[in-house]
């Protein structure tokens, strides 16, 4: 995967408390069962540590963190 990818597993493991080999592209945060508070601290984690801002209205239950990392890379390059 990619780097930002990989950082957001980072991002991930911080926040749920469980290793990177817990989590997948194809992983809806409905599979990870993050709640709306985690999705608000993802939120705020990416615009901290990637400079990018995902409003957490945007990390919807259904988006897979392999998804998450292509909107974070798309807007790295805009």
């Amino acid at each position: 995967m990619t780097a930002t990818y990989e950082q957001l597993v980072f991002i991930l493991t911080t926040l749920h408390d469980a290793p990177a080999d817990h989590f997948r592209p194809e992983a809806t945060y409905a599979d990870l069962d993050v709640d709306s508070l985690t999705m608000v601290e993802i939120s705020i984690h990416i615009e901290r540590h990637l400079g990018v801002t995902v409003d957490d209205s945007e990390l919807v239950p259904d988006l897979t963190l392999g998804a998450t990392a292509e909107l974070i890379d798309a807007r790295l390059a805009a």
